[in-house]
């Protein structure tokens, strides 16, 4: 029986792979969770004791703190100290009690807002950050050299994934403090069932997104854990071995907000407030890599969105 650590269990990302782990191999795996209340990973002790206790055979650092635009720029000294100190203390834990096998999970945003598209994962540290998250983004980044240092001095077999915009159960619906999917359905929601004649989008709905199902985040997270090292070793780098997961497809802003809207069966009028930035005109990352590896994802946009909005549904009846 394999024993797997799965920290960050509750989030969106942890709590897909925790259910796909379950799916997938049944009574062949032991995993082990944790809240935080029960254990405090920006704790260096309380951390080196509960994985020296447990002992897992892998570890997923699903863990983080993350939050809105808002929230990174209000609060940029608590998202790169707790991010930093999550992902040091697990990582460094896991290397003093010989665990071999760890996966680290990134995000898009550790690219430069410049940066040519889609994004390849030779683009990292060539230029300026997004200002706006750029604490998060920092930390992310030492993540990924948190992990190829350990591998470089201690053979370890530390990897790296960073994913484009994530969507699915267990996101933040909160319309004002969300990423643009939840915000959407949240508003999309309320308006339909307050028989309201119009919504409102930020932005002039022109910028392009790219976005993935979270299960099928979970898939390449598990397929990534699990190749062979040397087969990964052939397609990344020592100093550059982190891959990118998306879904290769992206859309307008605009066009995401009419499917959700038929989604939701919001029958009114969208208007777009131009008065709100855009952000980037266009954002997708290259998933050559990965899909060279062999995953590739499965969920559609249209039946992930469906998915969602049963999901959201659920949530906000309770």
């Amino acid at each position: 029986m394999i024993k797997i650590y799965v920290a960050g269990h509750r989030g969106m990302v942890g709590s897909a792979i925790v259910r796909q782990l379950e799916n997938s191999l049944g009574n062949t795996v032991q995993l082990v969770t944790c809240t935080h209340d029960e254990l405090d990973l920006t704790s260096q002790l309380q951390v080196n004791d509960f994985v020296e206790n447990e002992r897992p055979d892998q570890i997923y650092l699903a863990a983080a703190k993350v939050g809105s635009i808002h929230s990174n720029n209000t609060y940029p000294a608590d998202f790169i100290y707790q991010n930093l100190m999550i992902q040091t203390n697990i990582i460094h834990a896991a290397h003093k009690n010989n665990i071999h096998k760890l996966l680290f999970l990134g995000s898009s945003c550790i690219y430069p807002k410049n940066a040519k598209q889609p994004m390849k994962e030779d683009s990292l540290l060539t230029g300026i950050l997004e200002p706006t998250n750029e604490p998060y983004a920092i930390a992310k980044i030492a993540g990924i050299k948190l992990c190829e240092s350990y591998n470089r001095q201690y053979n370890r077999d530390y990897r790296s994934i960073m994913p484009t915009n994530l969507y699915g159960p267990g996101d933040n619906y909160h319309s004002d403090n969300s990423h643009v999917i939840p915000a959407l359905i949240s508003k999309f929601h309320e308006a339909k069932n307050n028989n309201l004649s119009k919504v409102t989008v930020w932005g002039s709905g022109n910028p392009r997104r790219e976005f993935l199902y979270v299960d099928d985040m979970a898939s390449a997270c598990i397929h990534v854990m699990n190749l062979d090292k040397a087969i990964y070793k052939t397609h990344t780098k020592n100093m550059l071995s982190h891959v990118n997961a998306g879904s290769g497809k992206d859309l307008t802003i605009k066009e995401l907000a009419k499917t959700i809207a038929k989604i939701v069966n919001f029958k009114g009028k969208i208007e777009f407030d131009i008065a709100r930035p855009d952000g980037p005109k266009r954002k997708i990352i290259d998933s050559t890599c990965l899909n060279s590896l062999g995953w590739q994802p499965k969920i559609g946009l249209e039946k992930g969105l469906k998915k969602t909005y049963q999901n959201y549904c659920l949530y906000s009846n309770k």
